[in-house]
């Protein structure tokens, strides 16, 4: 079992960059798949980033592909969703979130989650 616990959302103009974090603990994270999902008021939770240390394989849904990247940290357990050029579309509550590395990259069923964090995108 993992706990995770994000940091990092806040406030942001158009155009800018945020950087969330997302410790591990409990097993290392690379026993898992790691995504990012997000959920935006009134919308459906929307599966944006996954990383998988089985196969090596990253996946980025179009809405981010080109402006978000999931680099990690091994050593402190960590992972991080780097978020350039953002839009005010991209406000939403971020989490993150863990399963089994069994499935493809784009399985959207995640098994741990974290609390979320909010990011809002000013015009």
């Amino acid at each position: 079992q993992v706990q995770l616990v994000e940091s990092g959302g806040g406030l942001v103009q158009a155009g800018g960059s945020l950087r969330l974090s997302c410790a591990a603990s409990g097993r290392s994270f690379t026993m898992y798949t790691m995504g990012w999902l997000r959920q935006a008021p009134g919308k459906e939770r929307e599966f944006i980033a996954a990383i998988s240390w089985i196969s090596g394989a990253t996946y980025y849904a179009d809405s981010v592909k080109g402006r978000f990247t999931m680099p990690t940290d091994n050593a402190k357990n960590t992972v991080y969703l780097q978020m350039n050029s953002l839009k005010p579309e991209d406000t939403a509550v971020y989490y993150c979130a863990a399963r089994s590395n069994i499935g493809v990259i784009t399985t959207p069923d995640y098994t741990y989650w974290g609390q979320g964090t909010q990011v809002a995108v000013s015009s």
